[in-house]
């Protein structure tokens, strides 16, 4: 038993000989996610009038997803491009301090989001009444504090647990159940706290998400314009895609980490990456771009 101070890790088991030709969407994704959350953020800025709730929060996602890119991106293909595996314990925590508590707060952001849409939906006179700028900090702030609990448990256990050599992490990026597999003494705690935050966050939130757009849904139900139920439809349908690209491959990559599930590494591993690369590329056009305020600000400022 050895207090490791250095880690390696391996980018994608089974998949290095392709590690040049997988850095290439991946530098993509990664381009058009601080591209687009970046234009976002000034967009939103620069404009009084979409200094609303609805954008508040939008803002607030933008925030999020690139911190949370940022965070496992730039070393991924570090790994991809230079073979550079070493990566310290300490940044190695810290790296999974933020991928984790910025995908606890994305979850909360959406639920927010998908309240404010009932709101502007289903009642929109009282819609500036309901969500006020301190209601708006509130959940915010709510968000982040539900994080900062839920994760520095399981992070600030993992120094007090004994690593074993060889220090080799089977994943592209420090992922807390394939750290924890390096742990020489009784990770039981650590496993089953992981495994229960991440199911009550993405059940309880995904539930409330279900809630806020069925209610939606009935409303738009009732509306005589084909034309609104079909944007409306539309709009839901996308949102809903966004969601549960970043809902399901979390989850499946979590309980197939956890009970070892007879799949080929790799897939593990993309999997674990596409719920924290694929949302933050798309989250900019499909509530951005989408969006008609925000499209004709981008237009009078191109």
């Amino acid at each position: 038993n050895t207090s490791l101070l250095e880690l390696h890790l391996m980018g994608i088991p089974g998949l290095q000989h392709l590690h040049h030709w997988i850095s290439i969407p991946f530098c993509i994704m990664y381009l058009v996610t601080l591209a687009g959350n970046s234009t976002l953020l000034c967009v939103i800025k620069a404009d009084p009038s979409l200094h609303l709730p609805m954008f508040l929060f939008l803002s607030m996602l933008a925030v999020i997803d690139l911190v949370m890119s940022t965070s496992i991106t730039p070393k991924m293909l570090d790994i991809f491009w230079f073979h550079s595996t070493a990566i310290s314990l300490d940044a190695c925590l810290t790296q999974m301090y933020f991928v984790h508590a910025f995908s606890v707060m994305e979850s909360g952001v959406l639920v927010a989001m998908a309240f404010d849409r009932y709101v502007a939906i289903c009642n929109p006179l009282r819609y500036l009444s309901i969500l006020t700028s301190s209601i708006v900090a509130a959940i915010g702030l709510a968000t982040l504090l539900r994080a900062v609990a839920f994760m520095s448990p399981l992070t600030f256990q993992i120094p007090h647990l004994p690593l074993c050599s060889p220090a080799v992490v089977d994943h592209s990026y420090c992922e807390h159940m394939a750290v924890l597999k390096l742990a020489c003494g009784d990770a039981g705690f650590s496993n089953t706290y992981s495994l229960s935050v991440s199911t009550y966050v993405g059940s309880f939130d995904s539930l409330l998400i279900a809630l806020s757009y069925a209610l939606i849904l009935r409303a738009v139900l009732s509306l005589s314009s084909p034309q609104a139920r079909k944007k409306a439809f539309s709009t839901c349908g996308s949102h809903l895609c966004v969601m549960a690209l970043f809902y399901v491959p979390g989850l499946l990559s979590m309980y197939m980490e956890r009970y070892h599930q007879e799949l080929p590494p790799h897939i593990q591993v993309l999997l674990a990456d596409v719920y924290l690369l694929i949302p933050p590329a798309f989250n900019p056009l499909i509530y951005g771009i989408r969006t008609k305020q925000i499209r004709d600000r981008a237009c009078r400022v191109i």
